[in-house]
């Protein structure tokens, strides 16, 4: 009988793991950046999630480890969001937009700008029930286990949450 040598100790289940990976990065940058509005914070935010559910994969239920994910996510999202009011507060920055044109590319460009100014002016558990309900289409109970909030809570934070968006993108237009 021939046997392979593992190269180096391997955690039980690393495989999982690394499916898990696999299958849930991609919507969970999408869920990140959809509550930071940077791409590049998203990975670094879902980065850290990933690393804090690997320290307990295996202590986690099967059943429960993609909603851990989603709440890690969230939380890290969170410090990232407390981190840049922090630094906001101590730096000016100048900010250059681009000029609208005729091109197509540019309009669409100034709509996605135009929302993501919109959704940094609502509150934030507004944005993030609003994210998971849109970008991650999650249904009210699971936008309820990923924030903390009771499901009247996410219904309310969804509801004003899009009628400021309604109010502050018919002002810009």
């Amino acid at each position: 009988m021939i046997t392979q040598a593992r190269t180096g100790p391997q955690p039980v289940g690393s495989s999982d793991f690394e499916v898990c990976y696999e299958r849930y990065w991609w919507p969970m940058v999408r869920l990140a950046t959809g509550l930071l509005g940077d791409r590049a914070a998203a990975e670094d935010a879902v980065q850290e999630a990933f690393t804090a559910v690997y320290r307990r994969w295996s202590t986690l239920a099967e059943v429960t480890r993609i909603g851990y994910l989603r709440v890690c996510v969230v939380n890290a999202t969170r410090t990232t969001q407390r981190r840049q009011t922090t630094q906001r507060k101590h730096l000016r920055l100048v900010e250059d937009r681009p000029a609208a044109g005729a091109d197509e590319g540019l309009i669409q460009q100034f709509d996605r700008d135009a929302l993501r100014q919109a959704l940094n002016l609502l509150p934030l558990r507004q944005r993030e029930v609003l994210a998971l309900r849109f970008v991650s289409e999650l249904p009210d109970a699971e936008i309820a286990q990923a924030t903390g909030l009771s499901l009247g809570g996410v219904r309310s934070a969804s509801s004003r949450g899009i009628a400021a968006l309604r109010s502050s993108m018919g002002e810009l237009r």
